[in-house]
């Protein structure tokens, strides 16, 4: 063990355990994609941030132009890629006698290439806004961008030559990466195509993030979440089967808790293996939820028995949350994710994501004989009890959360995936729900996974169905070729980072239609 220090926290690394995820780095399939058409980006206010890509030319025509000085055009890749673009430039006209000073943006929608990065006023940082100007001081040239790009369509401005040459843009492509093998995906014909579609696109989306690691967004913050990786890897489980890369993601989290024993929220892989300072109460639990979901997917008993103390802490460290009623403190010193929709209390949801995980350190516990099972199966009573007897509003007929009574989305789905109702109240609850809407709702694809889920786990598999088809159909509709990062069909321009230019459009998260298809047999 050796210790870092990280300003006001500390890590402690298990040097083992990181030499084994070092050992499952995975092999990246590269393949060369060519753009395939020449765009122009239109207003268009009925479609989505109101702007739409119309195909004017196709990219094989590209040799037969020259660009000067303030010239542009916009090339459209055809789908989502993420990999590396190189480009050959020659000159024509008289010998260039000053540097060709190009811009090149990228985006994986119209709005990146019809709105200025320069008036983006996000809290984001803005270096996340994919851009680059090269400077070529001798031509011809070929060019190889170093940096990986996550786009569809590629704007090329010309800043600068000098009035004696123009230049000629020629062998534009990308070299795709991603540690995806779509031979493992077994094929999955629908009869139902929107069903189909998003299946497909599931698929994409999924495998456009898997990299070194199973990262969260291609586009933005590129790195190892918890919550997302457990999302992914049970959409892995059901096409890629790339069981390795999500092992390969426990040793990392397990490689470097801190000086409690808790996991990061999210890790850096790159220049070293470095745990970010932000932890998160339901994302620590869910290092035992992807384990469990793991281990039950490839019988891997020496990973469980290595990765089973990390876990078990993290279950202690849940519990020590309780207070005397046993039920999660509520209070200003903790953050629990559960989802970005405004207002929403933590409180009831995340008791609900403690007895859920419980559940699961239980039943691995029980696959080792471990002494701790006991304890853990002691406990899980009392605390199913306290959110029946503290949470439930018998006047509401809802789970609340927090001194304000608030009835949320959150709360009742998670209460319905932790199972401590019957089948029937389940159904009960989640109908309720959808009937009556409580105002605290829903912001990202990552809460409608857990609303679609708890409605199967419900009973109501043609409701579930139906969500699926109003969310992510309601993507497709409005241009999806990878699902997105936060999608609210009734603000089509949300972003909880002050602009929708910042936001994924290629989301680890949103990939899990592929899961709910596929595990379920929609």
């Amino acid at each position: 063990m050796s210790i870092q220090k990280l300003e006001n926290h500390v890590i402690v690394r298990n040097e083992p355990f990181i030499e084994q995820a070092e050992k499952l780095k995975p092999r990246l399939y590269e393949s060369i994609v060519k753009p395939t058409a020449f765009v122009e980006i239109k207003i268009d206010k009925d479609v989505i941030h109101g702007w739409r890509a119309e195909n004017t030319a196709k990219a094989s025509t590209l040799p037969e132009n020259d660009y000067g000085k303030k010239d542009s055009f916009i090339l459209d890749f055809g789908d989502h890629q993420v990999g590396y673009l190189s480009l050959n430039i020659r000159p024509v006209g008289s010998p260039p006698d000053a540097p060709l000073k190009l811009k090149l943006t990228f985006g994986e929608m119209p709005v990146e290439m019809a709105e200025p990065f320069e008036n983006y006023e996000g809290w984001l940082s803005s270096s996340w806004l994919q851009e680059e100007t090269i400077f070529v001081d001798i031509l011809p040239a070929v060019i190889h961008l170093s940096r990986r790009y996550s786009f569809r369509y590629v704007k090329f401005e010309v800043m600068d030559t000098s009035p004696k040459y123009r230049v000629v843009f020629e062998n534009i492509e990308c070299r795709a990466v991603t540690s995806a093998n779509p031979k493992n995906v077994q094929p999955n014909s629908h009869q139902d195509e929107l069903l189909q579609k998003m299946d497909e696109i599931s698929i994409k989306t999924l495998g456009d993030c898997m990299q070194d690691v199973f990262e969260d967004g291609p586009k933005r913050d590129r790195r190892l979440w918890i919550g997302d990786l457990r999302l992914q890897a049970l959409a892995n489980y059901e096409t890629f089967k790339n069981y390795d890369l999500v092992k390969r993601c426990l040793y990392l989290f397990a490689g470097v808790p801190d000086a409690k024993g808790r996991v990061a929220a999210n890790i850096f892989v790159a220049p070293t293996l470095i745990a970010d300072d932000t932890y998160l109460f339901d994302y620590s639990l869910f290092f035992v939820s992807t384990l469990h979901d793991y281990y039950f997917s490839t019988s891997d008993l020496e990973t469980l028995k290595e990765l089973w103390p990390t876990a078990y802490r993290q279950i202690e460290l849940g519990l020590e949350r309780l207070d005397e009623h046993h039920i999660v403190r509520d209070s200003a010193d903790w953050w629990s994710f559960i989802d970005w929709q405004e207002g929403l209390n933590k409180q009831t949801p995340s008791q609900a994501v403690l007895i859920y995980s419980l559940k699961q350190a239980i039943r691995l516990g029980k696959e080792l004989n471990a002494p701790e099972t006991d304890r853990l199966a002691d406990c899980l009573p009392e605390i199913v009890e306290a959110a029946k007897t503290h949470l439930w509003d018998d006047t509401l007929q809802f789970f609340i959360s927090g001194n304000g009574r608030q009835v949320s989305w959150a709360s009742q789905i998670w209460m319905v995936l932790a199972d401590i109702l019957t089948k029937e109240e389940s159904r009960n609850l989640i109908n309720r729900l959808l009937k009556e809407m409580p105002e605290v709702g829903i912001a990202t694809p990552y809460m409608y996974h857990h609303l679609v889920e708890a409605l199967i786990v419900a009973g109501e598999k043609e409701l579930a169905i139906s969500q699926m088809k109003n969310y992510w159909g309601g993507m497709i509709q409005d241009g999806a070729d990878t699902f997105w990062e936060l999608y609210n069909p009734q603000n089509k321009d949300f972003s909880p980072y002050g602009s929708h230019l910042i936001n994924s459009y290629c989301h680890a998260w949103s990939c899990t239609p592929t899961y709910l298809i596929r595990k379920y047999n929609l």
